[in-house]
Order: structure tokens, then C-alpha cells, then sequence
């Protein structure tokens, strides 16, 4: 058995190009076998899995023998739902296809449809295919080549914690026990007594005792780095898609910034598996694919990001300086002539002692992609009625045995969006038991069960889990915030138009995304009145710009002001 990758083509009128199409490209990398029928591809299918084999990608032609790309690709999910699903359309049936591909897509039967190339360099057939390999190879394949090594002697927390950061920031990362061979020489650098766990990062360097912080620290610099006496224009506090925005316009625009972020570069978005109502990608976007470029975009303008320790307050301007606040990071103090806060929002706990003394051993609160892979044939429990909930359980229905979506409402149809709630409902796999919370947990080693109980009747049961993913109600990620920024009974920033008239200055409120205090901007999920949507925060992200423009030209004016 090949130890490539399977990608399994199916075709028979157009087999002489789709062929050649394939081994040209993907000969390499991945194994490329061809079959004719729909009973052939299926029966292969199954073998390969038997074999362990990696299928990485299904591709048929619409028209086979036997039957059409639609209906074997709705029968493969049932036998390899990791794999990547395409029909191959040809282009003189494209358009009586259409529609039906269309539907077919929508309901999951496969990830895309694309035309069967009709000449040399087709660039969109191959950029379909290698996008949908790209987020195989991400979230299915295990890393051939890795960025970091975890090594430690057992999971815990803390390397749930680590591997879980590093996979949202898109490090391939291995997990190395005592007894390897490749962890063997990092034990033997680090030398004797070395603090586990360690981590080895792409550089070479070790981190002894590592943490979550103390690695994204590592990898993306320490604010000790930042140069006594510097006076940014824009300080952006959080890295998710709305941070991520603010940073690439205000850098782009020749502004200096600085990002700050506690956690993973992408927040809360960077944990999508897939987000599908994106404007610009057709085929679906990882959030990770997502904040990762957006990333790159912004420091290849020049903005500069330090991660791995938590703001501790915000401290505007004083009466003797007031053209720039005051941002402290532990003992590091940071100026900026304008902040813009884009910390998001944390996903609620449970609170329930018996559940959250199995976090990262089985149960995570936001949607951990790492967990997926350790999830094959078991039963996973999704907690939560929003997108990311929904996104979550169709993710980890491609690995689980099964997936229950565990909700307080009636239904998903208040929370969730409907082209996910029709992903949910055509995915064989998972189930939704509304009017339904979770009360207790139990484990031996990792969680293996919940009690869950049913809120009319408050009758409770206990069931076998191995995986618990919390994504409930959002709480904003501001807490220690001055007084001087205005919040709501709920702790989200009032901006604008919704700050009290009292105080409003000079008569006129703050600009649609300032704060009660000059300079100081608020975007994102943070914001009072917010949609809560990745494509919102990045809009708002970016048009908090003009703002920031506006209000550094009114210190340049009162500097010139003053000097006169």
C-alpha cells in the first residue's frame, strides 16, 4: 500500500483528459487511481479505508454507467466522510446541471462541482482542487513535515492548550512521547532535568515548562521587544477577524501598529472549520485559512504582533498628555495616539465542576479543531445553537461515530444560519436534542459521559461522551476596561449614537465607532449591537480607519495649534 495520499477518480467518457489532468498535478503527492463505475469507486473506497489507507479526495464525473457524481458522492460520505467530494462536469452538460449541483452542494452531497478542463493550464479547475486538498491536509492528514514538537510524557491541559493554539495559527505540530526518536534529541539539548513539557519550534529553540503564552510569546516576539519612547498611531488590542481588518488598513495606509493579542492570532473565528457565507469564497474558507492571511497581509504592510499576555487596562491620556493613551501589558507600558479594541468575546462556561475538571481532556470550550482527529468512532456532544456550534458539529461529524448538537431552544432556527442548519439536517451523523442541557460530566483518565437533562420536565440521564465542545452565549472579553469606556448591562462597549446622551461631548455624540473616550475605537464582536458575524467584525475592522484618520488629523491640528 502506497503511503501517499488517494485522491480516487472516477470517470469514463472524458477519462483520457481527467486523467492526464490529475497525474500532471498531483502525480507526485498523491497516489491517483482510476476506476469507471459508481460500484467500483464505492468498493474502493471501502478497501482503502479498511487499509487505512488516506483517501484525501473523491472526484467523479457527473455522467458514469452506473450512475451520476450526485448520487455517488452522497453514498461516499457514508465511507470515507473525511475525503473531499467533487463532481466533474463537462462543459457541454454544465448548464442542464446547473441547478441540480447547485442543490446538491447546498446539501452537502459533495464540497464542490467544477468543469472538466477543455485545454492546457486551466488555473480555476486546479485552484478548486488544491483549496479543498489544502483544507484536507489541514484538518484531516496528519503533518508529514512539522513546524513545532510538543514533547511531554502524557496529555494534560496545558498541551491540549498548546497544540490547539498552534493548529488555530496554522503550525503543523506533532505530539512526541518521552520514547521517540525525534524527542530523544530535543531531551538530549535540553539536558538533564529539562521541564516538560517542551517545545521545539521551527527555529531550533526550546521551550522548557511551556504554556499556551509562553510559546505564542515565543514565536511572535515579547512586548519587551518594542522600543522604549515609541508612539504608535493605531494600537489594535486583539487578533480576530476585526482586529486582523483594523491592522491591515491602518498598516497598509502607512499608519504605525502594533497588535496585541492573549491568545491564537484569529480569536474565536481562527476555530471555524469552515466558514461557507464568506463574501469572495465560493467553495468555503477555514477560519484559520482566513486569519492566517490576514495576518501575513498586515505584517507584510508593517504591522508588528506580540501575543501571549493579556492586556491589564487602558489607561487614556492624561491632562499633560493628552495626544496619546497609555496600554499596560504586566510591566510594559505601550503609547498610541488611538486604540481600537477588537478583544471579542469569550465563550461562557459551564460552570459545572464535573465537566470543566476534564478541559482539554475531552472537553473544550470553543471549537477545537485538534480535537477532531482524536475523535474517530467515538461520540462527541456540541454545546450551543450558533454558527460556530453548527460549524463544530458538521466538522466533527466527518471523524465522529456521532454528534449531538445539545440546545435550550426549540430549535436551531432562532440561532444559526439556514445554509447551516440544512448542512446539520443533511448530515446523516448528527442529531439535535433541543429543550436539552448539559448538568454533570465524569471521566476516568478523559471525560467518557454527561448527564444531560431536559429543562420541561427536568428528567436527567447519563450518557457516554468522549468529547464535549461548549460554545455557549458569548461574554465580552473587556472586563478591565476603565470606567471612562462606557459599557451595557452586559459589558459590551457602547459606541456612537448608543452612547447616553450625558455623555456625549459638546452636544454631539462620539462617531459611530468611538468610545466615550476620544481616540479610543471599538469593532467586532465587543461592540454593543455588533451582528456577531466574521464578515461584520472584518467590515467594521476595516471601516474604523476613516475614524482614526479623522481624529490623528485633530491632535496634528491641535499640536500646530499649540505651537503657533
Amino acid at each position: 500500500m502506497t503511503e501517499r495520499p488517494v485522491i480516487l477518480l472516477v470517470t469514463h467518457h472524458d477519462r483520457q483528459v481527467t486523467e492526464a489532468e490529475f497525474r500532471a498535478r498531483y502525480n507526485r503527492d498523491y497516489a491517483i487511481e482510476v476506476v469507471e463505475t459508481g460500484q467500483e469507486a464505492l468498493a474502493r473506497a471501502e478497501q482503502l479505508c479498511s487499509a487505512s489507507a488516506q483517501l484525501a479526495m473523491v472526484a467523479a464525473e457527473f455522467d458514469l454507467p452506473d450512475t451520476t457524481a450526485i448520487e455517488l458522492l452522497r453514498q461516499m460520505q457514508m465511507v470515507t466522510p473525511t475525503s473531499r467530494r467533487v463532481a466533474l462536469v463537462g462543459m457541454d452538460g454544465y448548464l442542464n446541471h446547473l441547478e441540480e449541483l447547485k442543490q446538491a452542494a447546498l446539501e452537502r452531497d459533495m464540497d464542490t462541482f467544477v468543469g472538466i478542463p477543455r485545454g492546457p493550464r486551466d488555473e480555476e479547475f486546479h485552484t478548486a482542487l488544491i483549496e479543498l486538498l489544502s483544507e484536507w491536509g489541514w484538518s484531516v492528514a496528519r503533518p508529514v513535515i512539522s513546524a513545532v514538537d510538543i514533547i511531554t510524557d502524557q496529555p494534560t491541559p496545558t498541551t491540549a492548550a498548546i497544540r490547539d493554539m498552534l493548529e488555530r495559527m496554522g503550525l503543523p505540530t506533532r505530539m512526541l512521547g518521552l520514547e521517540d526518536e525525534d524527542a530523544q534529541a530535543v531531551l538530549e539539548e535540553a539536558g538533564p532535568g529539562a521541564a516538560l513539557p517542551l517545545v521545539r519550534t521551527f527555529n531550533g529553540s526550546i521551550i522548557q515548562d511551556a504554556t499556551a503564552q509562553s510559546v505564542g510569546q515565543h514565536l511572535y516576539g515579547g512586548y519587551d521587544e518594542i522600543p522604549e519612547g515609541e508612539i504608535a498611531d493605531v494600537l489594535v488590542i486583539g487578533a480576530g477577524p476585526a482586529g486582523l481588518a483594523a491592522a491591515v488598513y491602518a498598516a497598509s495606509e502607512g499608519l504605525s501598529t502594533i497588535v496585541l493579542e492573549e491568545d491564537a492570532i484569529g480569536g474565536q473565528a481562527g476555530s471555524s472549520s469552515m466558514i461557507r457565507n464568506y463574501l469572495g469564497f465560493p467553495r468555503g474558507i477555514s477560519g484559520m485559512r482566513l486569519t492566517q492571511r490576514s495576518r501575513v497581509q498586515a505584517s507584510r504592510f508593517g504591522a508588528r504582533f506580540y501575543t501571549g499576555r493579556p492586556v491589564s487596562s487602558v489607561e487614556p491620556g492624561p491632562a499633560d498628555e493628552p495626544e496619546h493613551h497609555h496600554v499596560v501589558v504586566d510591566d510594559t507600558h505601550l503609547c498610541s495616539r488611538t486604540v481600537v479594541l477588537a478583544t471579542g468575546v469569550a465563550y461562557r462556561r459551564l460552570d459545572i465542576a464535573s465537566v470543566d475538571e476534564w478541559i482539554g481532556m475531552g472537553v473544550h470550550y470553543g471549537a477545537a479543531t485538534s480535537l477532531a482527529r482524536e475523535m474517530e468512532d467515538k461520540d462527541v456532544y456540541v454545546v450551543g445553537g450558533g454558527n460556530s456550534a453548527g460549524q463544530a458539529a458538521v466538522h466533527m461529524a466527518k471523524f465522529a461515530r456521532s454528534v449531538t448538537i445539545t440546545v435550550r431552544r426549540e430549535s436551531l432556527a432562532a440561532t444559526m444560519s439556514d445554509y447551516l442548519i440544512r448542512e446539520v439536517e443533511a448530515t446523516p451523523n448528527i442529531s439535535v436534542l433541543p429543550n436539552t442541557r448539559v448538568v454533570g460530566g465524569r471521566g476516568q483518565g478523559r471525560l467518557t459521559g454527561i448527564t444531560l437533562e431536559e429543562i420541561p420536565t427536568g428528567v436527567t440521564r447519563d450518557v457516554p461522551a468522549d468529547g464535549l465542545i461548549c460554545l455557549l452565549g458569548a461574554q465580552p472579553a473587556c472586563h478591565w476596561l476603565p470606567d471612562s469606556v462606557v459599557r451595557d448591562d452586559h459589558g459590551f462597549i457602547l459606541t456612537g449614537r448608543d452612547v447616553p446622551q450625558d455623555r456625549w461631548r459638546g452636544g454631539m455624540p462620539p462617531t459611530s465607532l468611538e468610545t466615550t473616550t476620544p481616540g479610543i475605537f471599538a469593532v467586532g464582536d465587543v461592540r454593543a449591537g455588533s451582528m456577531k458575524r466574521v464578515a461584520s467584525a472584518a467590515g467594521e475592522g476595516a471601516s474604523v480607519l476613516p475614524l482614526v484618520h479623522a481624529h490623528l488629523a485633530a491632535l496634528r491640528r491641535r499640536e500646530v495649534e499649540e505651537t503657533a
